[in-house]
Formats: C-alpha cells, sequence, structure tokens
C-alpha cells in the first residue's frame, strides 16, 4: 500500500493548478478589484457575493460565513474526499506524476475515488453496447426523436443490454468488487444475489458540475420490462438527486457567460435543445426541481442581480402546471427574472425540434412569459370570470402572487395586468394586493418569533469589527500589502516594516505570524494565515483575499510599498517623540543630552530617505 505523498509533490500540485479554474467550475467568479475575484459563496446560501478568491496565493475566504482554505480544502469540503485524493485529482488534472514516501508511485486504490472510476468504466461500457446488434431498439429510439449517432457520442447515450450480469461481469474483470459496485449503484442486491441495476435500456450518463460521471439515468425499450419507464442511479455518496442537473457540465460555461439558464423536463429535452443551438439547457435527474437546485445553479449563474433570467419549460398538462406552481414557491430563491415557456400544442423541446426544427426551439424561449403571469392565469382559470362572485374568488386567489412579487418598480404592472385579466378597475385590485401584502408580512413576522433563537456572541474578530482610527487604518491596510504583495515590497524594506509591532491586538497577531513564517517557502502567505491563533484566523483569512484599493498590479505594489514606508516613518515619529520628552529631562550639555540629540538626527535622516525613496 502506498505511504503518504510526498511533501514536495503535495506543494508543487498546488502551485501549478490555478485554483481559480477549479472553483470557477463550479461558482461564476467576477473580478474582485486587483488579483481577487468574488462569486456567491458554495458552503452557504446568500443573495450577494462575499466568497473571495485569490488566485495568485491559492486561497479562497467567504466574508459571510468564514470559510477559508486552499483548493485542497475546497475539494475536500465540496466533494468529500480525502486528502490524499485531493492531491490525486490535482495531480492528474496538471498532468503531474506523484511520489509516495515509500519510493514509489500509488494509484488511487479506495474511497470516492473508486467510485468515479466504476462509473466513468461503465459509461465506456454502455456507450460501447450501443454500437451492438442487439441495440437496434436503442438507435431506433434515438433517430425517431432526431438524434444520430453524433448526437448520441456527444452525449455518452449507451445502452445497457439484456441479461443479469454483463456490467458486473465487465467490471468485475476490472478488479471492482461487488462492494464497490453496490455502493456505487451499478449493480443491485437480490434473494438471489447481485444483479444489473440497468438491463434493456438506453442510457445516460449524468456528470456532476467538473464532468465527472456519478450516476446514469436510463429509459425502458421493451415491454415485457416490468419496471418504470425511467429508473436513476440510487442515493450513493456521488449521485444526490436534489443536487444534480443533468447536462450542467456542458451548460456551465454558456450559463456562467448569459447568466440565463433553461430548465427542461428531461434528457431528450436537453440534448434537443443544446443540438438546437439553446446550449443553456439543464434538467433535473429522477426528482422535481427544487430549491437545492436552484442553490447550485446561481452559483454558476453568478446570480447576484435582476439581470439574469431563469426560463422553464413545462408542458401545458396538469402535471406540467403543477411543476410549475412547484417552481414557483422557490421562484424568490433567484435574483434573476424567471419565465415560463410553453410550446404550442403542448410539444416538449425534443418533440418541436423534430416537427419543426431547430429554429422552432430557439424562438420557443424567445416567446416566454413571466413566471408571475403564467402562475396568474394558472390560478385564473379555475374561476368563472363572467360572474361577480367567480371574479372576487379570483381575485382573493391571485392577489397574493402580486403582493409576493418583490420588485416594486414591477408590481404596479402586475395590478394593471391582473385588473385586465378580471375587468376590474385598477384602485379595487390595488387595494387586494396591499391587503395581501400585510398578510403576509405578518405571517412573516409571525414564523420568526416562532424560530428566533439566542443569537451566539461572535468571538472571531473580522475586518468590518476592527475600530475606525487613523492607526488601525494603516495597520489594516499594511497587513493587506504584507500577505498579498509581500513578494513584490523592496526586500529590505519588507522585512524592516514586518518587524515593526501594531498596537491593535488582532492585527498583531497577525502581524507575529508574518514574522515568524519563512518567506523562503512558497506559500508562505496562506502557511502564515493558517498559523494565525484564534480568534484572529478568520481576520487573516480576510486580510489575504479582500479586495486590495489600487486600479493596477503595479498601483498596488506601488501602494504596497508606501504603506510599508508609512509604518516605519510612523514608528520613526513615535521614537521621536519618546526622545524629545527625554531630551526635556536631562541637561543639554550632558552626555545622555548629545546621545539623544544625535539620535534625534539620525530619526530625520532615516524619515528624509523613507519619504524620498
Amino acid at each position: 500500500m502506498a505511504g503518504r505523498i510526498r511533501q514536495a509533490d503535495v506543494d508543487e500540485v498546488k502551485a501549478r493548478v490555478n485554483i481559480a479554474d477549479v472553483i470557477g467550475e463550479r461558482v461564476a467568479l467576477k473580478p474582485a478589484g486587483v488579483g481577487s475575484m468574488k462569486g456567491l459563496c458554495p458552503f452557504h446560501d446568500e443573495r450577494s457575493p462575499s466568497f473571495n478568491v485569490r488566485p495568485q496565493v491559492g486561497y479562497y475566504h467567504c466574508f459571510g460565513c468564514g470559510e477559508s482554505g486552499d483548493v485542497y480544502s475546497f475539494l475536500r469540503a465540496m466533494d468529500h474526499v480525502s486528502f490524499t485524493e485531493a492531491v490525486e485529482r490535482m495531480a492528474a488534472r496538471v498532468g503531474y506524476t506523484l511520489h509516495y514516501e515509500d519510493g514509489g508511485a500509488a494509484p488511487e486504490t479506495s474511497g470516492r475515488s473508486r467510485l468515479y472510476a466504476a462509473n466513468a468504466a461503465a459509461a465506456e461500457f454502455f456507450r460501447a453496447q450501443l454500437m451492438t446488434p442487439e441495440a437496434e431498439t436503442g438507435r431506433r429510439f434515438l433517430g425517431d426523436r432526431g438524434f444520430d449517432a453524433g448526437a448520441a457520442a456527444h452525449f455518452g447515450v449507451g445502452y445497457a443490454p439484456k441479461g443479469w450480469s454483463h456490467l458486473l461481469d465487465h467490471l468485475s474483470a476490472q478488479k471492482f468488487t461487488r462492494d464497490e459496485l453496490l455502493q456505487a449503484g451499478l449493480v443491485s442486491q437480490g434473494q438471489r444475489g447481485v444483479y444489473d441495476r440497468f438491463r434493456g435500456r438506453l442510457v445516460w450518463p449524468i456528470r456532476d458540475i467538473t464532468g465527472q460521471v456519478i450516476g446514469f439515468g436510463a429509459r425502458k425499450l421493451y415491454d415485457d420490462d416490468q419496471g418504470p419507464k425511467y429508473l436513476n442511479t440510487p442515493e450513493t455518496p456521488l449521485y444526490k438527486k436534489t443536487q444534480v442537473l443533468y447536462g450542467l457540465d456542458l451548460a456551465k460555461r454558456d450559463i456562467s457567460r448569459s447568466h440565463r439558464v433553461v430548465v427542461v423536463e428531461g434528457y431528450t429535452d436537453v440534448m434537443a435543445c443544446h443540438l438546437a443551438g439553446v446550449t443553456t439547457a439543464i434538467a433535473s435527474c429522477g426528482t422535481a426541481f427544487g430549491s437545492d437546485h436552484i442553490t447550485v445553479l446561481r452559483r454558476v449563474m453568478g446570480d447576484d442581480s435582476a439581470s439574469g433570467e431563469v426560463v422553464f419549460t413545462f408542458d401545458p398538462d396538469a402535471a406540467g402546471q403543477k411543476a410549475a406552481l412547484r417552481a414557483f414557491a422557490d421562484e424568490k430563491r433567484f435574483a434573476a427574472q424567471t419565465y415560463v415557456a410553453v410550446a404550442p400544442e403542448g410539444l416538449d423541446p425534443c418533440d418541436l425540434r423534430l416537427q419543426r426544427g431547430d429554429g422552432a426551439v430557439r424562438s420557443l424561449m424567445e416567446t416566454k412569459a413571466p413566471m408571475f403571469e403564467f402562475v396568474i392565469d394558472q390560478r385564473l382559470k379555475d374561476f368563472n370570470l363572467s360572474s361577480v362572485e367567480g371574479r372576487a374568488g379570483a381575485l382573493n386567489a391571485a392577489a397574493p402572487i402580486v403582493a409576493d412579487i418583490r420588485d416594486p418598480a414591477l408590481r404596479p404592472g402586475y395590478v394593471r395586468v391582473l385588473a385586465r385579466r378580471l375587468g376590474l378597475d385598477i384602485p379595487e385590485v390595488q387595494s387586494a394586493v396591499e391587503r395581501a401584502a400585510r398578510g403576509a408580512d405578518r405571517a412573516e413576522k409571525r414564523d420568526a418569533q416562532r424560530s428566533a433563537e439566542p443569537t451566539p456572541v461572535a468571538v472571531s474578530v473580522t475586518m468590518a469589527s476592527l475600530p475606525h482610527t487613523r492607526d488601525v487604518a494603516l495597520e489594516r491596510g499594511a497587513m493587506m500589502a504584507f500577505l498579498q504583495y509581500g513578494h513584490r515590497i523592496d526586500p529590505d524594506l519588507f522585512l524592516r516594516a514586518l518587524q515593526t509591532p501594531f498596537g491593535h491586538p488582532a492585527l498583531e497577531a497577525v502581524r507575529a505570524s508574518l514574522a515568524s513564517t519563512d518567506l523562503s517557502q512558497p506559500g508562505w502567505a496562506v502557511t502564515a494565515v493558517e498559523a494565525v491563533r484564534e480568534p484572529f484566523r478568520s481576520l487573516a483569512a480576510e486580510l489575504l483575499t479582500a479586495e486590495f484599493p489600487a486600479r493596477t498590479e503595479e498601483g498596488a505594489v506601488a501602494s504596497a510599498n508606501d504603506l510599508a514606508r508609512g509604518l516605519l516613518v510612523r514608528e520613526l515619529q513615535r521614537e521621536k517623540d519618546e526622545l524629545l520628552r527625554g531630551i526635556q529631562r536631562v541637561p543639554a550639555e550632558s552626555e545622555e543630552g548629545r546621545r539623544l540629540r544625535l539620535r534625534l538626527r539620525e530619526l530625520d535622516a532615516d524619515r528624509q530617505r523613507l519619504v524620498a525613496t
């Protein structure tokens, strides 16, 4: 069994990996000042971005929840892998051969890495099986829906052969154990033993946001199959259906760039949309679109303003309408504007493409209706609007929807829309909406009171909690400069300034940690931050990742040097003030008096040199 990975390799891999690229596969990151990036935190739900990444030092920190770390800690937290697996994954990413302390390089042999490997091998097996004679029914199914061999290959569609152990035998020959295959959800356990979970079905690989296969969705092809129409991988350490979105690995780049996403209902709908040019389409897998899916999407979108768009496509039948109302219940979690697109004649995107072409699919997304308008219409259809009683009931049913619109600029427009739908005067509808809003506010206050718990006293020191004084501002700015740009500060100036004691105890703790760190070692800034004692470590992480107040890299370097000089000038002034007080206490012509005056001249000369630099 392999020993520990050599520390030099751990450091080298981390130095070669761009942490922003790794995090950017899951979180939409935007520039946030010189050398810093920002996005919605992947560790907690938030409306505006407080998650900062500093690629140059390979570190992240959330100013909201306090989570921080390097690329290895990010992978461990997000994917629940061991430290060794995190290093191995990043080494494979950059093509670096690891060495272990027992002298040899070793493959991954346990844990989640084995489950990923098993799923990848299964995907290859299914893909190869699609080309066999038995899979003719599956190929015909795809062809009848407008998908050729190229489309199947692009999405990795495969075929699970009939029989009980084809996949089991194939993966067993590749040294995967039955326990591993059971844990991966690729086989099932019955009274007669272990057998293939997917048999005689068309199979879609389901990938996580990084493109790794974590499960499968399988469509029934034969009448004698007694199983459900669609069968998915069960819950596994890798596959959590409430958090997985089919097609997100392919769509994430365009979603992040356009801040737009299209939510469809099935695998073939995703394929049809992408092939038609709607490359931001995704779908939930084996479960209804819910709040966890929204959390994932918001991070990928960079959903921090109303400029984004989320378009839902629903069938016009009862099930589709129910899905729309369920999505509307979570709509407020998006900052983006939400819409509904319903194809003519009840066609889903796959059938629409098949019958009317790619252009019809693209047009469907452009003829979308705002989610609020769609839901209002759904509420109104249950009432007879030709009667007074029906209009009154419809108003009471729809007013809370308009009251729930969070954008005050939009609400008056929907009051007018509802008034037109009902044939009522605008003041009457406005009054009903205001009553509904007051009722909702009272309900929220009651819920808040019931769920209120004593707030624990925060013990961690943060940048926001520092006093607003000139000295603290200088020390805070200097520590940001030291951690972020210490390598660009004049070496003699940096080392001298770093030895200057700080007045604020929290900033002094960070300075002392940095001063005791070996600055010749790679990653010294991160090492210093992680060595800061509590409750000051979070402050250190903020100082390392906060937006530096400069417009350009060179401007930041100049400012960092100025801050270092500012610390030294302050220290010189403090010593000068002390000397002036001392001179008043001794005779002017005494030896002590002459020594103090000589030191004063030295201080003035030193100050002039610093200021002139």
